[in-house]
């Protein structure tokens, strides 16, 4: 996979930004961030000198400069974060954060969960980041005010805000295939004001894709759904609007009322070896999420603070399944279209409390409602299911203690107790509306973590942390179009965390490392039997497993003209399902690295080789009887930048340069090379 040309080119034209060497932390600048600082959430802050990729966080100039729009490829520039493919035909865009998958690791906006509460399979290729001001990543220790269900971590998009009298910005990617031809653009838009006592923002951002290129190295195979050049059905949209107002009364109080819609539109590619005939042509004519919220904090007094959120979200999705690959046609049994329609209500309060100047206590509440609702239309009948609906209220207490031994060490514990009431589930099966029997669940979650900064440019930590996580409905009541049957008693999974790592300044490198393990009990494994005669599976805690591994991630800025940077991971999973002795668990590479430079030979020009490297990973086949290792991949990618005068800045940059082939996932390549031009104005 030319790993050593890799290497090479990204090394020897030495480069990367130096906002990526000099970028502080939100929590630690003097300045004032455009970070949504009401929609962080609690994460281990890095040091005062930390790059702009650090272990925890990754701001919009490093998404940005090395052109990653869309969330799941900006995440795997840091360490202990893997993006893959779901593969199958829903071509859902995965993320792992240290081998938890998206049931087990949480997504928020602004600190509001998005969630499917029918499956939870979100698809993180669908979410922008031209808007995103920070990703915030938790791993392992998520603070247990931030609420339920983070039992291998989380994730937190924060919104931009703005910290001007008056900012606008336009930005402008024009994309390009394998020969140069044009694939689709990224288009960004933000106006926004501070005033002394009120903000306000709007922006806007749209991802279109006309298709994207197979490796020239792909070769067909006789009966192949796929005969290389451009992806068949490979074409996607998304955009998103996000709009909000604050006021601001004093040094100390905020509130915010904030909107986002987005929405998107997909295809599903083919597996490229299986027969034409097994595969399901399925796309997504709608996939789109609505979310408005009210964020406030309030000092009480000189000791203490109150934080709330309240929000609203939406979530309206139709999955729509065709005759054949033309996409035209519904008139097959295997035709149907498909549509949920959720929604959710919910907030939360926190109070921090000053008990003495070395003790601070927090408590905190939340409260969500979901309501699913999902029908069908049958082909080729083209009959439509009554529409059958689930509700579910999810509730969590937390409290957590900060007491500081010293100016230097400091212990954070802390407890919480979430619970969940299932209040109808409907389902529609041999012509009758049915209702599953109503389970209810609970589980308590605790956390330690202590941290010793015995100088300004060192800080260790060591934490502990058990958390669980609810099933979802499809865990729970899913028929897996007749395989399965319900299992409304399931409990919850959980792991415990553990964790020692620390950050260092060595002159003008900055060094960040962690060493991790985690215990996994009553995974969720699907149990086969035989149920009125026929073979079934049905959703159980069996499974057990550990995960473990490292990381370290190092930035030097050796020059006024040079920087460089780079982080490793290595993750070790055993999972072990007791139902199946070839399972494995897929997706996660064994290594992965992410290695960057920057130059800057002249004034306003940036020269910003990068590479993205990882190992082979487990994959299963369609029928889900063979288990293997693909994947590997070292990847050269370019990007050149220039700045023409005052806010106005072009680009131009190449992915994947040696178009290497490899596959994440069996039977789903992944994109070759492919070029972009970029344009940004700054007011």
């Amino acid at each position: 996979m030319r790993l050593a040309s890799a290497f090479a080119v990204t090394l020897s034209c030495a480069l990367a930004a130096p906002a990526l060497a000099q970028t502080a932390a939100p929590s630690d600048q003097t300045e004032r961030s455009d970070a949504f600082t009401l929609g962080q959430i609690i994460v281990t802050a890095p040091s005062p000198t930390a790059p702009s990729i650090t272990s925890s966080t990754l701001d919009a100039e490093a998404m940005q400069l090395f052109n990653r729009t869309s969330l799941d490829d900006a995440v795997n520039l840091m360490p202990g974060v893997s993006s893959s493919n779901s593969g199958g035909s829903r071509n859902e865009r995965l993320i792992n954060v240290r081998g938890f998958d998206r049931f087990q690791v949480p997504l928020s906006i602004d600190g509001i969960r998005v969630y499917l509460p029918a499956d939870g399979r979100l698809d993180y290729g669908r979410f922008l980041t031209a808007d995103i001001s920070q990703v915030q990543v938790a791993k392992g220790y998520a603070s247990v005010l931030d609420g339920p269900g983070a039992m291998g971590g989380a994730i937190n998009l924060v919104t931009r805000t703005p910290t001007q009298a008056i900012e606008a910005e336009a930005r402008g990617t024009l994309n390009l295939g394998r020969e140069a031809e044009y694939s689709g653009y990224n288009l960004f838009a933000l106006l926004g004001t501070r005033q002394d006592k009120w903000y306000a923002q709007a922006s806007y951002t749209r991802n279109f894709t006309d298709h994207w290129d197979l490796p020239g190295s792909y070769e067909p195979t006789p009966g192949s759904a796929e005969d290389g050049g451009h992806r068949d059905l490979s074409r996607t949209e998304d955009w998103r609007v996000n709009a909000k107002v604050g006021f601001t009364p004093n040094a100390t109080d905020e509130y915010s009322l904030n909107y986002t819609r987005q929405e998107g539109s997909k295809n599903a590619p083919l597996h490229i070896t299986d027969p034409v005939s097994s595969q399901r042509n399925w796309s997504w004519p709608y996939w789109n999420i609505d979310s408005i919220y009210f964020l406030s904090t309030t000092a009480l007094g000189d000791y203490g603070t109150l934080k709330t959120r309240v929000y609203r979200n939406s979530f309206d999705n139709l999955l729509s399944a065709f005759d054949d690959a033309t996409e035209t046609t519904q008139t097959k049994p295997r035709a149907f279209n498909s549509y949920y329609a959720d929604t959710a209500w919910g907030g939360s309060a926190q109070l921090d409390v000053d008990v003495s100047p070395a003790n601070r206590l927090s408590v905190a509440g939340h409260y969500r409602r979901d309501k699913h609702v999902e029908w069908q239309q049958v082909f080729p009948s083209g009959a439509t299911e009554p529409k059958q609906t689930s509700i579910e209220e999810t509730y969590s207490i937390a409290a957590e203690n900060r007491l500081a031994f010293s100016p230097t060490l400091a212990l954070t514990a802390g407890v919480s107790f979430d619970w969940r009431d299932l209040s109808k589930a409907e389902d529609y099966a041999n012509n009758a509306l049915i209702e599953y029997p109503l389970h209810n669940g609970k589980a308590l979650n605790g956390q330690a973590q202590l941290n010793w900064t015995p100088d300004n440019v060192t800080s260790l930590h060591a934490s502990i942390s058990s958390r669980a996580r609810f099933p979802t409905i499809f865990e729970r009541f899913s028929s897996r179009f007749g395989g399965a049957v319900s299992s409304p008693d399931l409990k919850a999974e959980r792991a415990t965390n553990y964790e020692i790592g620390g950050s260092r300044d060595f002159g003008p490198l900055h060094a960040e490392a962690a060493l991790f393990y985690s215990h996994l009990n009553d995974v969720i494994v699907a149990f086969p039997f035989l149920y009125q005669g026929q073979s079934v599976t049905q959703s159980r805690n069996l499974g057990s497993g550990n995960y473990y591994g490292g990381e370290i991630a190092l930035t030097a800025k050796l020059a006024n003209t040079l920087s460089l940077g780079g982080n490793y991971t290595y993750t070790h999973r055993d999972l072990d399902d007791p139902t199946n002795s070839a399972f494995q668990p897929t997706g996660v590479p064994t290594h992965k690295a992410f290695v960057w430079a920057d130059w800057s030979p002249l004034d306003g020009l940036h020269v910003l080789p990068n590479a993205d490297i990882a190992s082979n990973r487990w994959t299963v086949n369609t029928a889900g009887t063979r288990y293997y290792r693909t994947g590997s991949y070292a990847l050269a990618n370019l990007t050149v930048n220039y700045a023409l005068y005052r806010g106005v800045e072009v680009g131009a940059g190449v992915r994947n340069l040696f178009d290497d082939y490899y596959v994440l996932t069996d039977g789903f390549p992944e994109p070759g090379r492919s070029f972009f031009l970029s344009f940004q104005y700054k007011y």
